[in-house]
């Protein structure tokens, strides 16, 4: 830990800058799909390809990311990784046919699994117990920025057209950045040391990496196929090979080797939760985020910059929320996270129920307001959402516990698209007028109150564990009273 390190908050800004460059390229290329049909000739396959193969190996290589990070060090694979995904961008920009671009996305994605899972590892190393709290509080901070700035800088990026370059403004706009930021990372970032001569599982690499891929290409793929019968083979799959792979890290583990997957971390009650918790926040979120979004574009015709200003209200929210949710949580205790969960579920039911009542006629109000309180709530969830599963974490197993909580958000993620999206479209059929698109999205965000609901009452049961834990330990270690704070 370099808790006396004093440049400390200035390495934030930089650390948090992973989260942020991954967040804006998942959100800007959205609104560049119709320039990329019409550009590069993509189909729909290259198109979900773009898109959704961005997301599929960061999902798969999230956890390898977290496990190199404890292994050869977090500085190194955040540097390397922002490189990497510097480089990957400027290949996106001077793509000339869709295949090349899908596969500098695909290397897009790996590297951003490389940086990501370092920043919370990061933070837990260099900042002491009492400050992860309000370090991790940015997270929710840095969420709302990626969604502002995904949603309007492509937008105004396709608009002002610079040199004519058109969509490439999107991803040449990473070039300085990551220059920069890598420059910055050299010079504030701590050298990591580790015990362990660095050494991979490779079986394991394989085994999750496999189980996970075998997963989401159902989940990411299977609606744009038309859900084929074979394409569940994938799904089926991925249970024996998950199975094996946890029997095989078990058995490393018991050898004194050095599993991919640290099973020891599924020993806390509060982990396990905050899992379950995570995956149903970001279950929630994604799809409704994807539902809206077709919504205000396709159902009520708005332009992609103005369809991305009616969700500045989210992000503005949470990132207040965010800030202010830390010191509530400090003076009064973990319940403020559930008061933010109430919050949430109340603006799923405000889109819900007034669709239901205005249809597309006075939508945009009601969205607005849903997503004002929505990004309200969010701001009370985000920095307790990380800060808790990782709380009970030790500095050693930070690396590979991030690497676990990033991937079981991003495959919650996926499924969510992919459910509740599969929702969203079927019950849409062949409608293609305003009053169709709000009965789908109106459908969609009563699902989405299910979510959230569940979401509601592992939050209320985390926080009774973490009061539990806390009441029977009576002299408790400063890293345990993290848990608390968080």
């Amino acid at each position: 830990m370099q808790a006396d390190n004093p440049r400390r908050w200035l390495t934030l800004p930089v650390i948090m800058s992973a989260f942020f460059m991954y967040g804006f390229d998942a959100q800007v290329v959205n609104v560049a799909l119709p320039s990329l049909r019409h550009d590069l000739h993509a189909g729909e396959a290259a198109l979900e390809l773009i898109v959704g193969g961005y997301v599929f190996v960061y999902a798969t290589g999230l956890v390898t990311g977290g496990r190199l990070g404890d292994l050869i060090g977090y500085r190194k694979m955040f540097l390397g990784g922002m490189t990497a995904f510097t480089l990957a961008s400027a290949l996106c920009a001077v793509s000339q046919t869709p295949s090349q671009l899908v596969v500098s996305r695909l290397l897009q994605g790996f590297a951003a699994a490389a940086m990501v899972p370092q920043m919370l590892a990061l933070v837990t190393v260099i900042f002491p117990p009492a400050e992860r709290p309000r370090a991790l509080s940015w997270y929710g901070v840095t969420a709302g920025l990626a969604g502002i700035f995904g949603q309007i800088c492509g937008g105004l990026l396709l608009v002002a057209d610079v040199a004519g370059l058109g969509w490439r403004n999107i991803f040449l706009v990473n070039v300085p950045v990551g220059a920069i930021l890598v420059t910055l990372g050299r010079q504030l970032l701590p050298r990591t040391a580790t015990d362990k001569r660095p050494r991979l599982d490779l079986v394991g690499v394989a085994g999750v990496s496999g189980s996970l891929g075998l997963a989401l290409v159902p989940l990411i793929f299977g609606r744009s196929l038309g859900w084929p019968a074979w394409i569940w083979i994938f799904l089926v799959a991925a249970v024996p090979t998950l199975v094996l792979t946890v029997r095989w890290e078990h058995r490393i583990s018991r050898t004194g080797g050095q599993p991919l997957l640290d099973v020891t971390l599924f020993r806390s009650r509060v982990f396990n939760i905050g899992m379950a918790m995570n995956a149903a926040f970001m279950l929630f979120f994604m799809s409704i985020s994807f539902v809206l979004s077709l919504f205000v574009q396709d159902g009520l015709g708005l332009s992609p910059l103005r369809a991305g200003l009616c969700f500045v209200p989210l992000a503005v929210g949470a990132m207040v929320t965010s800030l202010v949710g830390r010191r509530l949580i400090a003076s009064y205790g973990l319940w403020i996270m559930t008061l933010g969960a109430a919050v949430t579920t109340v603006s799923v039911l405000v889109v819900a129920a007034g669709l239901h009542v205005v249809g597309d006629g006075n939508a945009v109000p009601v969205l607005l307001v849903a997503l004002t309180l929505m990004g309200l709530g969010n701001g009370l969830i985000l920095p307790s959402l990380v800060g808790v599963p990782l709380s009970t974490v030790e500095p050693a197993q930070a690396g590979v516990a991030s690497g676990m909580l990033s991937t079981f958000q991003q495959f919650a993620s996926v499924t969510g698209l992919a459910c509740v999206g599969t929702l969203f479209f079927a019950t849409l059929g062949g409608g293609t007028d305003r009053g169709a698109y709000a009965h789908a999205a109106e459908v969609s965000a009563w699902a989405a109150f299910g979510i959230t609901f569940l979401m509601t009452l592992l939050i209320h049961v985390i926080t009774r564990a973490v009061a539990r834990a806390t009441a029977q330990r009576p002299e408790p270690a400063p890293d345990k009273d993290a848990a608390v704070e968080a």
